[in-house]
């Protein structure tokens, strides 16, 4: 889950429960005082009604009486309404006293009001005085009070609207906070993959919080790993064209000084000129590889037909091969076109065969093939070595690397040729990667096809 759901689902959920909480806090404290102002307004009322009551009695007697408790019967929330002496003797209305228990014994001894709250109704008594000192009891039956519901329709449409609300602003919050975070992992991916001109403060200038400084610190790591980085390739660029006119110069010297040597020099001197050679191929190889990484844009681009060069690296590198009782074999090979510059599409499948042609074992064959994936061009290079570790299989890629400890010629090459190759196909927007067989290693070269390349080819199988 993103960084940014997480801070919109945890602070939208939190200020949903805070308004859930005061809502239920709210109507369940509110009852309560709810009951006793209902219950203080109907007081009021009953003290109205009562001495209105006795004054009609007193007026207009029992039938003036019934007509004015027929009228306050008439009332939605009271169920029946009567007026009595001190020995429960209704003298008008409709209530019956079953079941009011002590309601007349307390409210005869006080002064208030008093209510009798049953499950499904309320009772409430008031005395009255009549003119001559008597007292007569006023007595009601009510609708039981009913605290209002918690949920209504109204109460659901407010709640709805302050979650909709909440969640704008949880969402706003959540982009403001995560939005630099994303830029931030942006930058990062893109200078992993080498881009090291992305910079990110210019993009959060607006911003004045920790986040802005860290965008900061990221654009200072990025502009020294750049600074670095060029610096480095520029000098391995530079002396390697320094060192190739001493080579020359070496190589002229050498040819001269094979005519004036008698002939036990003479393998001293091929030695030397063996020697010279590798490291004129070394610094070539350094100068491609520092071509590749800094001018990848600048290279012409052509069609070309990766199957019949594909075979002809094929009928070579197998010629060269026979000499070390080793093989190269085609299995299945596509005519298909690719865009791009021959020489690296060229070098880059050459030093991989070359790499495969070295560590196959004796009496085993390299194995090539070419075949259509979608819309990429896939070459795939196999041999019977002895593989690689696991853990190395990711840095075969890298400069100057080789597997093990051993540094020596020995042991392999310079380290460049799958650096190269690595480069070569990254700057074809393809991809290169290799894997461990059952008896070998298997490594992959995938070159994007173009439109023609999509369309057009057979396929034909060499031995």
């Amino acid at each position: 889950m993103s960084l940014f759901l997480k801070i919109f689902l945890w602070f939208w959920l939190a200020m949903a429960l805070v308004v859930g909480a005061v809502l239920l806090v709210n109507w369940s404290t509110q009852s309560e005082p709810l009951a006793r102002q209902w219950q203080t307004f109907v007081g009021e009322s009953m003290n109205v009604n009562s001495q209105t009551a006795i004054q009609i009695y007193e007026n207009e007697g029992v039938a003036g009486l019934e007509m004015y408790l027929a009228r306050l019967y008439s009332r939605q929330r009271i169920n029946a309404v009567a007026l009595f002496d001190k020995d429960k003797n209704r003298i008008g209305g409709n209530l019956d006293p079953a079941g009011t228990g002590d309601l007349f014994d307390r409210a005869f001894r006080g002064s208030e009001p008093e209510f009798l709250r049953l499950p499904d109704r309320t009772y409430a008594a008031s005395k009255a005085q009549l003119s001559n000192g008597g007292t007569l009891l006023y007595v009601i039956e009510l609708k039981r009070f009913q605290a209002p519901p918690f949920f209504t329709n109204r109460l659901l449409l407010q709640i709805l609207a302050v979650f909709l609300t909440a969640g704008l602003v949880c969402y706003a919050l959540a982009s403001y906070l995560s939005s630099p975070i994303r830029k931030l992992r942006t930058a990062t991916r893109q200078l992993a993959g080498g881009d090291l001109s992305v910079r990110v403060a210019s993009k959060i200038r607006n911003r004045r919080d920790d986040l802005a400084f860290l965008a900061n610190d990221f654009d200072n790591m990025a502009e020294r790993l750049e600074s670095l980085i060029e610096s480095e390739k520029r000098l391995s660029r530079d002396i390697s064209h320094e060192l190739r006119s001493p080579l020359a110069r070496m190589k002229v010297a050498l040819e001269l000084l094979k005519g004036r040597t008698n002939g036990d020099a003479e393998s001293l001197i091929n030695r030397i000129d063996n020697e010279s050679d590798r490291l004129n191929d070394l610094i070539s190889q350094i100068l491609t590889l520092s071509k590749l990484e800094t001018d990848s844009g600048e290279f012409t681009r052509s069609e070309l037909n990766l199957g019949k060069m594909l075979e002809s690296l094929i009928a070579d590198a197998d010629f060269e091969a026979k000499a070390r009782e080793r093989a190269v074999t085609a299995c299945g090979i596509d005519q298909i076109r690719i865009v791009g510059n021959e020489p690296l599409v060229r070098q880059a499948i050459e030093n991989v065969i070359r790499n495969a042609v070295h560590y196959t074992e004796e009496g085993t064959a390299v194995e090539v093939s070419l075949e259509r994936d979608g819309k990429d061009a896939v070459v795939t290079i196999t041999d019977h070595g002895p593989g690689v570790p696991e853990d190395e299989i990711e840095k075969l890629f890298k400069p100057f690397y080789r597997i093990g400890e051993a540094r020596d010629r020995r042991s392999g090459g310079t380290g460049l040729g799958l650096a190269i190759a690595e480069r070569a196909v990254r700057n074809h927007d393809g991809r290169i990667s290799a894997k461990n067989t059952e008896d070998g290693m298997s490594v992959t070269l995938r070159f994007p096809l173009n439109q023609a390349g999509r369309q057009s080819g057979e396929h034909v199988t060499t031995a």
